[in-house]
């Protein structure tokens, strides 16, 4: 069985007192990124006063940020009011979403951030392989698009990532089952795109910040699931 987004070091890394000083290192990145700096120096600056390892400072960097973008992209948040005015399409980031809901299925560390987005640290770098909790993962997407009546979803997959065409296949197949149109998109660049448009489903905060709405649908889903490693900084 895979894990994924799982190295044993985050046993140590993300519990106990080492949990203790992210969560304090947290507000300090919080108050700095507040006066304006830039997040990558800033949780340099406080990771290195920290020795904290590459692995918490990325988990710092995803789980804050500033209070003025946080409110920006809580204003265009469409499930906040409710499931009045939902869309009739939605624009998922497909890798970006499966492997968040893959890392809760493994049993893998989650970051309830902020802005009260899910993420990860699975990261993806070009590679990517289907694994035991990939099925899983789309069909739970699946269900609660259902459940929001939303006629209509379009993944995105990068066409450089590796073994996107099977995950596009198996996006399909499981998409059958389902009372919604579903259609898969693989393209060279998903980030330019999903900023463009309304109705976006994805963690990455860049397109969160620049597109036109999105929706917050994976907290809801992993509430429903059992043995979540959840961890809010």
């Amino acid at each position: 069985m895979s894990r994924r987004g799982y190295i044993p070091e985050d046993e140590k890394q993300f519990k106990s007192q080492q949990l203790e000083l992210l969560k304090r290192a947290a507000d300090e990145v919080q108050f700095l990124l507040d006066q304006g700096y830039d997040v990558k120096p800033t949780t340099t600056f406080v990771g290195n006063h920290y020795m904290f390892s590459e692995r918490q400072r990325l988990a710092l960097a995803r789980s804050v940020s500033s209070r003025e973008w946080l409110r920006r992209r809580s204003d265009k948040e469409l499930l906040q009011n409710g499931l009045k005015n939902l869309p009739a399409m939605v624009h998922i980031d497909g890798f970006n979403t499966i492997i968040t809901l893959e890392v809760v299925l493994s049993g893998s560390p989650i970051f309830y951030c902020r802005d009260g987005v899910l993420r990860d640290l699975a990261g993806l770098r070009g590679t990517y392989r289907i694994i035991d909790k990939t099925q899983t993962a789309v069909e739970l997407l699946l269900e609660r698009l259902e459940s929001l009546n939303i006629p209509k979803a379009c993944f995105y997959l990068d066409a450089p990532v590796s073994n996107s065409g099977r995950l596009s296949s198996l996006i399909r197949q499981c998409a059958q089952k389902y009372d919604l149109l579903v259609e898969v998109e693989i393209i060279a660049d998903v980030d330019r795109v999903l900023e463009k448009l309304p109705g976006v489903i994805s963690g990455d905060a860049i397109i969160l910040n620049r597109c036109l709405s999105w929706l917050n649908i994976l907290p809801e889903i992993v509430e429903q699931l059992e043995s979540v490693w959840k961890i809010q900084l």
